[in-house]
């Protein structure tokens, strides 16, 4: 191996372990919105039930969000696996992370025992610790593909002809 070509490949080498942890990031986050959007999509009206639980949303909004969120979820999911407009993509699911864990917090600090609601409707996870330390985990992710979706490192990475983010 020549020297140009030793300096070539160890300039690369830490930009695709950046590619490798972006594609990682996208693909877990991904999954995680898509496997908690199929229970809700399927029985909307009971995570209407979970959904009013929380006691945060005017009652009015509860089954709009009921159906409007669940498949948001799908979409946002399926938008950061195949990598399809990841500004917009990754601001949303920065967002509803966001708030999911501060809507698990803000219910947790008030004492209320009901059911998280984040992957199934089904009443088998109140909120605890552990939940909110699963959705803060969660914002992991989803605060990396942020860091390098709006301040990337050495190239502009979402606005040239190849995904460098794939």
């Amino acid at each position: 191996m020549n020297c140009s070509t030793e300096k070539k490949t160890a300039e690369t080498k830490p930009w695709h372990l950046h590619r490798i942890f972006t594609l990682s990031a996208r693909l877990i986050l991904g999954g995680i919105f898509i496997y908690a959007s199929f229970d809700k999509i399927l029985h909307p009206a009971a995570f209407a039930k979970g959904v009013y639980s929380y006691q945060i949303l005017p009652d009015g909004f509860i089954n709009l969000t009921a159906i409007v969120l669940p498949w948001l979820e799908l979409v946002l999911g399926s938008f950061l696996i195949i990598g399809f407009w990841l500004p917009g993509t990754v601001v949303m699911s920065n967002l509803l992370l966001m708030t999911f864990t501060g809507a698990l917090l803000f219910n947790m600090a008030r004492g209320l025992d009901i059911d998280c609601g984040c992957f199934s409707t089904t009443a088998d996870s109140a909120i605890n610790f552990w939940t909110v330390l699963r959705d803060v985990s969660f914002l992991i992710p989803a605060a990396y593909l942020f860091y390098v979706t709006f301040f990337p490192r050495n190239k502009p990475a979402l606005n040239r002809g190849d995904d460098e983010l794939s």
